[in-house]
């Protein structure tokens, strides 16, 4: 008797299938538009500044994905150009500019100071560019310190706008979750729209090989100074929105400790991917809080195991869990099927040598 089992590749085939019509699509992001939009309605006043900060590492994270994922290039001083961004901002809320201005001057300014660095930097390679990066936040600290009547010192600076117009009929700190929300979609689909260009592929030609780009007739130097120059505007915005969300900015927003947990963000969320930035970002908040809730004490050793885990288990990052999954279902699937395959071996030559034995002794016969 034989027992016919079903295999699970044509229900994922449909599921595929029935993921790839646009109906679906949209449906999807329009569920998550509406639960984005009705979050902060419904969510603790705590809830919504964890939430705001997600929304403005992400930020962070996709500049330095830019940079590093996209680009190929190693920069570990995102978080130097994320505190030029909040002091420009936090400068120009003090002396009553306009909050456009201050927008467009948080992110110009860093991007300006981005490019002059990579005209230089992006003639390196390797280490040599990791060295000239980190030094940004190094220097930045001592910088911000000394000019204390512009920074505020070693106190930073706290600052208070960005309040609630009286006819939205919300809260302060669920109007500032909108504000940087909007910002953050709007620089999301910028990059989307950036990285599925000339300009993505470009950046990815270079990335994967140098001499093939020149062969092609890209200048590997244009597009890693272009590169640096994005992310450097990523990381000036990202300060606003930081600023945004906190009102206070110190010479610690520019430490070297913050670039490092930006770029584990970012290979945790998953390098070269635009939701594994979003991904990053959550991260950059989520587990720190969750670690301080288990145990404030440990709260850094926690976040260094869960760090571990996911990069022992998904070193792709959290973009890469689809497909982890669909390889163990493949084995799954393959591996009943192999292992009688292979005892079935041995049994089929077993038979083969009794049935020839007995041919041997009915000849003798």
């Amino acid at each position: 008797m034989t027992t016919t089992q079903t295999s699970p590749a044509p229900a994922r085939a449909r599921l595929s299938e029935w993921w790839q019509r646009r109906w679906v699509r949209i449906a999807a992001v329009v569920l998550v538009a509406l639960i984005a939009l009705g979050a902060p309605l419904n969510l603790t006043q705590y809830a919504v500044y964890q939430v705001t900060m997600m929304a403005a590492f992400a930020v962070a994270v996709l500049g330095l994905n830019i940079i590093m994922g996209y680009g190929g290039q190693v920069s570990l001083g995102q978080a130097a150009f994320l505190g030029l961004g909040a002091y420009v901002s936090a400068y120009g809320v003090t002396h009553g500019w306009n909050i456009v201005l201050v927008f467009v001057a948080a992110c110009l300014v860093p991007a300006v100071v981005g490019w002059l660095i990579a005209l230089a930097a992006a003639r390196l390679r390797g280490l040599a560019i990791a060295m000239v990066t980190i030094t940004l936040p190094i220097v930045g600290i001592p910088l911000a310190r000394r000019f204390d009547e512009v920074t505020g010192g070693s106190g930073g600076l706290t600052v208070s706008f960005m309040q609630a117009p009286e006819w939205t009929g919300l809260a302060t700190d669920q109007w500032r979750y909108y504000v940087v929300l909007a910002v953050t979609v709007a620089f999301f689909l910028l990059a989307r729209n950036f990285l599925r260009g000339r300009m993505g592929r470009a950046l990815a030609i270079v990335r994967d090989n140098e001499s093939v780009a020149l062969a092609m007739g890209v200048s590997p130097y244009r597009y890693k100074v272009l590169a640096f120059t994005v992310s450097a505007l990523y990381g000036g915005c990202a300060g606003f929105l930081y600023l945004v969300g906190v009102q206070y900015v110190s010479p610690e927003t520019l430490s070297f400790a913050t670039s490092i947990n930006i770029l584990a963000a970012m290979v945790i969320g998953g390098s070269a991917s635009i939701l594994g930035s979003l991904l990053g970002g959550v991260y950059y908040v989520l587990v720190p809080f969750v670690a301080g809730q288990v145990n404030p004490s440990r709260a850094a050793m926690y976040s260094g195991i869960i760090l571990l885990v996911i990069l022992f288990v998904l070193p792709g990052g959290l973009t890469s869990l689809p497909r982890a999954l669909r390889r163990l279902r493949r084995r799954r699937d393959d591996g009943p099927g192999t292992r009688s395959t292979a005892a079935a071996g041995p049994a089929d030559d077993g038979g083969t040598q009794a049935e020839a034995s007995s041919q041997t002794e009915r000849q003798q016969r």
